[in-house]
């Protein structure tokens, strides 16, 4: 009984996301607080929430805090002098280019926003593309790759749902696999170099008449490299190096880096407060998400749901079959993004394929990792379920059917490379 209800309450859960009845927030809560109160659990409902909202709230607070610390740096132009010192170094030769774009991609993107990243880089590239005659598709195709497994790090949206959905703290899922992460960027640089050398034939000839002019560049004021500059190139490194060495918790670390930037860069309170809320509401809606997956997870949780669906779906394994669940779910984890947005995966699918494993003695957290390695992180940015693939094609000038079948075929490959590399550091069991 509890694991047919537990089914139902996903599976309306997943269909009011993906058609789009209910926003994510009114289907996490709404959904399995009618379903607590069918099943007579009307007294204890409000403590299942409870305890759901509690577990979640250091990665509500390291999401909002992370936003609002690399957007102040952004504002404080981190990111200007960057770009137009890469796009200098690598004009005119279409493998480096190529490595280029990966390179500042990579870096844009550690605010952890898509779109954000394609609004920095790709209007900033596309004149170098566009002057040396190469195919915008590959233009489009390398940020996917670098903004795909960019959003691998503990403050991308995709990693904090995973830690959220199966209440762990994000660093203990995200840890192990940074040598994974380290592989995948290894291979995303190296298919950006293929990318850029298959393009060499269409290239035009580099000249003066194909050089970058500055307002192509950046069309805002340039950014004085002085000592406040160098202080918040500082800031980034220590915040990701205190959080990464787990010295202080994400959240303590994203708070404080956040106070550091806002009082350097803008130290006048009314700037501050301004600048807060420039950020804040995109910020808050993701919070919002957070808390309510927290309800939902907590409701699943209490009434026994969860765990009636975890050991039936593992009565239903063959012997000894759990163990290949991590990684059959990593080899599927960027196709599924075509099917799930990652709200539907993270809070109504991966609860469960945790539970069966767990149930199979495999850790839960196995199956979250191999999930991240493609589910709406290679995934996102070739998937309709999100808005930024449209901003990406947009941007890039190039039709989506166009640059899914250029670039499914690379994204794919990245999460196979690392779903392998996973194996055999030992990340995930086989």
């Amino acid at each position: 009984m509890l694991a047919l209800a537990g089914l139902a309450t996903i599976l309306f859960v997943l269909a009011a996301i993906l058609t789009k009845r209910l926003s994510p927030l009114v289907a996490l809560v709404a959904i399995p607080l009618v379903a607590a109160l069918l099943l007579g659990d009307a007294g204890k409902v409000g403590k299942y929430m409870a305890d759901g909202v509690v577990t979640v709230a250091p990665m509500a607070a390291m999401f909002l805090f992370a936003i609002l610390f690399f957007s102040i740096l952004s504002d404080a132009g981190l990111f200007r002098p960057i770009v137009a010192g890469i796009v200098r170094l690598t004009r005119d030769h279409p493998p480096r280019v190529a490595i280029g774009t990966a390179i500042l991609t990579s870096i844009v993107h550690l605010d952890g926003s898509g779109a954000a990243t394609f609004l920095i880089v790709v209007p900033a590239l596309l004149p170098v593309y566009d002057r040396l005659g190469l195919d915008r598709r590959m233009l489009a195709c390398i940020v996917a790759m670098a903004a795909g497994v960019g959003n691998m790090l503990p403050w991308g949206g995709p990693t904090l749902r995973a830690a959220t959905s199966l209440n762990v703290p994000v660093m203990e899922l995200f840890a192990p696999l940074l040598p994974v992460y380290a592989v995948g960027l290894v291979t995303m640089l190296g298919f950006s170099w293929w990318i850029g050398t298959r393009q060499m034939r269409r290239a035009r000839a580099p000249g003066p008449s194909f050089g970058v002019a500055a307002n192509d560049v950046d069309a805002e004021p340039p950014v004085r490299l002085n000592l406040r500059y160098w202080f918040n190139i500082a800031t980034v490194l220590a915040v990701i190096g205190l959080m990464l060495a787990t010295l202080l918790p994400p959240a303590i670390a994203f708070l404080i880096g956040a106070v550091v930037a806002i009082t350097v860069n803008f130290p006048e309170g009314e700037a501050q407060r301004e600048a807060i809320q420039r950020h804040a509401p995109a910020a808050i809606w993701m919070v919002a998400i957070l808390f309510a997956a927290g309800a939902f997870t907590g409701i699943l949780r209490g009434t026994g749901m969860l765990d009636a669906m975890a050991q039936g779906g593992a009565a239903l394994l063959p012997d000894g079959s759990a163990s290949l669940l991590p990684t059959l779910t990593g080899l599927a984890s960027m196709p599924l993004s075509f099917f799930f947005d990652p709200d539907s995966f993270y809070f109504g699918v991966l609860p469960v394929l945790g539970g069966i494993a767990e149930h199979g003695g495999v850790p839960a957290v196995e199956v979250g990792r191999a999930a991240i390695l493609g589910q709406m992180t290679t995934g996102f940015p070739v998937s309709p379920l999100t808005p930024a693939t449209f901003l990406l094609v947009g941007l890039a000038g190039v039709e989506l059917a166009d640059h899914q079948r250029y670039a499914i075929g690379y994204l794919f490959a990245l999460s196979v490379v690392m779903t392998i590399a996973a194996l055999l550091f030992g990340v995930i069991g086989l």
